[in-house]
């Protein structure tokens, strides 16, 4: 379930990596400024869809644990440190 969970986060990044590298070839190679310049624009747009779809999940499975479960988590977590 976990790795589901990150390929996402993956794909997420990969895709702002192509968005980046389209960009600067629209920018540099093919002389399109303006189409560059809008490219470069999705990279941040895709992480930000993406930080928020992953906040969304975090907060689903949170709630789903309850609010003793989450303590518990918490002080286990701290006395292992």
């Amino acid at each position: 379930m976990e790795a589901a969970e990150d390929s996402t986060t993956d794909i997420a990044v990969l895709a702002s990596v192509a968005s980046v590298a389209l960009s600067w070839y629209q920018f540099f190679v093919r002389g399109d400024r303006e189409m560059g310049l809008f490219v470069g624009l999705w990279a941040p747009t895709i992480i930000g869809f993406a930080s928020y779809f992953n906040q969304k999940r975090m907060e689903r499975k949170l709630a789903s644990l309850g609010p003793s479960r989450i303590k518990d988590s918490i002080e286990q977590m701290l006395s292992g440190r």
